[in-house]
């Protein structure tokens, strides 16, 4: 179907005001705020790669009708809510079609009885979590794009907040969704506590970023809002030791809501007053009804102090709580100066994390020029492993080709030393189309499952091409 042809008939479903084809907007939508373009824009990078139209979705019955055409005519879609992607999975392919569902930001139903919320997948998380908190209640649920991120994004991302340690990752939050698949039929999976009807079929659209159709509802659990909290950092000689650490107290049963970990050099940089020379810091914030928090805090010191770790009161939270979603400012603030920079979140297994961390800094290091700086901390620990969110910049010559060839290296470093150690490349990020090259090694045996389950859902391979399988495959 020619361009011209695509727009009209879209206008016919929806209205003119609702398909936008203008060349600056396409731009925009055209990439999310993967860090590699934050410095390539300012090296004049633009893409040539322009979608047909953005597609402005108002009901289910709209998204519904739109997938119709998409498949029927073969044309690529890419589904897009809050737009504050990093791993180039909203980059649009050559006159794909845009599903733009924020304006989907209706908060439909909060249950106080059975403690859920409903929402349209353009709901923004910061709008839902205020509106919680003036009745009481909390998502629990915080990730680093609060004040951008929507609700329909979050879950196909498999995204996770910074209380997670208590409150669980989105996938732990979801109870019920609604969603269209790419032939247009809308589908409703209904909230229910738990069940054992077969495979958990929420999980077709969980992490799926965009693959497996268009999530138009969902479903999470809410909390109420503690009444009480214990905050406490602590120094500790090596990250090593404060892994150790870390592992004790949720192998304990221990979960404090924020347990965190910074190396050396992060910690140097933001808690620099508070601690010595070549120190790590850990901080810890539990919070529930009264007297919970308390009794949680004091097993954490009783921990903490038996590894020797020192006690630094509380300040060191309130820093944190009021600058933890500061990162995007500094990735935009080095890629003006001509610096690439950005952030990537492996996981792993007690036995292997600490091995990832210490050979991915010292490789990075190395075999990185004109390193500005590679830095790692842990923020969401599991009785059987954590992560590492590793943070690093390296200079290069003013060109987008330069560029890519440091990102390039900077996270192929990361990848391979986390598969050698058996871990995965992405803990909380999704995979995007930037990772999408080492999902074979990430999936091994089971990555023909994944191609099957696409095959199956999205046979034309219409649903943002690219994403999860590389787009040699659909």
């Amino acid at each position: 179907m020619k361009r011209e042809n695509v727009i009209e008939n879209f206008e016919r479903i929806l209205s003119k005001e609702q398909v936008l084809t203008q060349e600056d907007l396409l731009q925009e939508y055209a990439t999310d705020i993967t860090g590699l373009r934050m410095v390539q824009k300012h090296f004049g990078w633009k893409s040539e790669n322009l979608a047909t139209c953005i597609l402005k979705i108002h009901t289910k019955e709209e998204a519904s009708e739109v997938l119709k055409v998409l498949n029927e005519e073969n044309i690529v879609s890419v589904p897009r809510t809050g737009g504050s992607g990093v791993c180039l999975g909203l980059e649009t392919p050559r006159e794909s079609v845009v599903l733009d569902l924020s304006d989907m930001n209706e908060i439909l139903n909060i249950n106080e009885e059975n403690l859920t919320v409903t929402v349209q997948a353009g709901v923004p998380l910061e709008v839902l979590e205020n509106t919680l908190n003036k009745k009481g209640y909390t998502t629990g649920h915080f990730p680093q794009s609060l004040p951008l991120a929507q609700m329909g994004g979050l879950v196909a991302t498999r995204s996770i907040g910074q209380f997670s340690t208590m409150y669980g990752g989105i996938e732990d939050l979801l109870v019920g969704i609604e969603a269209v698949l790419p032939n247009g039929e809308i589908v409703n999976i209904k909230n229910i506590p738990r069940k054992s009807t077969g495979p958990d079929l929420r999980h077709i659209w969980l992490g799926s970023e965009g693959t497996m159709g268009v999530i138009t509802e969902v479903t999470v659990k809410i909390f109420p809002k503690p009444e009480e909290r214990w905050m406490q950092a602590y120094a500790i000689d090596s990250f090593q030791k404060g892994l150790d650490i870390i592992k004790e107290i949720v192998q304990t049963g221990w979960k404090p809501a924020v347990t965190r970990l910074h190396d050396a050099t992060e910690a140097a940089e933001s808690y620099g007053p508070f601690i010595e020379k070549g120190e790590s810091i850990m901080l810890f914030l539990s919070e529930g009804p009264e007297g919970y928090p308390t009794l949680e805090g004091n097993a954490v010191d009783k921990i903490a102090k038996k590894y020797g770790a020192r006690a630094l009161g509380s300040k060191p939270l309130e820093v944190w709580l009021v600058h933890r979603n500061d990162i995007c400012d500094h990735l935009d603030m080095y890629a003006k100066q001509g610096a690439v920079a950005d952030t990537c979140e492996i996981s792993a297994m007690w036995s292997d994390i600490g091995k990832i961390y210490k050979e991915v800094i010292e490789r990075v290091s190395k075999e990185v020029p004109h390193l500005v700086a590679v830095t790692g901390h842990s923020s969401h620990s599991y009785q059987q492993g954590t992560n590492i969110y590793f943070m690093m910049g390296a200079m290069c010559k003013p060109s987008i080709e330069e560029a890519q060839k440091t990102y390039d290296q900077l996270f192929g470093i990361i990848m391979e030393t986390t598969l050698k150690y058996n871990g995965s490349i992405c803990h909380h990020h999704g995979v995007g189309r930037y990772r999408a090259k080492w999902m074979k090694e990430e999936l091994g045996s089971s990555y023909q499952m994944l191609e099957k389950i696409k095959d199956a859902f999205d046979p034309n391979g219409i649903m943002n091409k690219g994403v999860l399988l590389p787009l040699s495959e659909k």
